[in-house]
């Protein structure tokens, strides 16, 4: 049996806070979401002044990131260059830049979405938290 690093409040905190300073720095009203390995919401943070939308599309590319094990953005590239047969792929929703996968010693531990702003700026800022955790 593989034991496995696990995201715990104080990661969450600080990944949190982390991307939210970033936000903040840009003035960026933004939407912060983090999930587990599962894809299941474990912190979700609204900034003032982001649109209510955000949330569930934070939500969503942090999903989708964590259940795919890779960024978001993959997908909407994958959808922009043609292959529109994969919007119709169970369980995945957000396809857009802005979801980014939580990767430790080679697994996935979940990961962090945010939506609010350009779809780069969003990654930017989930970046940023990540960091966060160091490593």
């Amino acid at each position: 049996m593989k034991s496995k690093p696990v995201l715990e409040l104080t990661d969450l905190k600080a990944i949190a806070a982390a991307a939210e300073a970033e936000a903040l720095k840009n003035q960026w009203p933004v939407c912060i979401a983090i999930v587990d390995d599962g894809g299941h919401l474990v912190w979700l943070q609204r900034l003032d002044g982001a649109v209510p939308v955000s949330a569930r599309i934070a939500t969503a590319k942090a999903h989708t990131a964590a259940l795919g094990v890779r960024e978001s953005k993959i997908y909407e590239d994958m959808i922009n260059q043609g292959r529109v047969s994969f919007l119709s792929a169970p369980l995945i929703e957000g396809m857009l830049e802005g979801g980014v996968p939580i990767l430790r010693e080679g697994q996935c531990l979940g990961a962090v979405g945010v939506s609010g702003v350009k779809s780069n700026e969003d990654a930017q800022i989930a970046r940023a938290g990540i960091a966060a955790l160091g490593g």
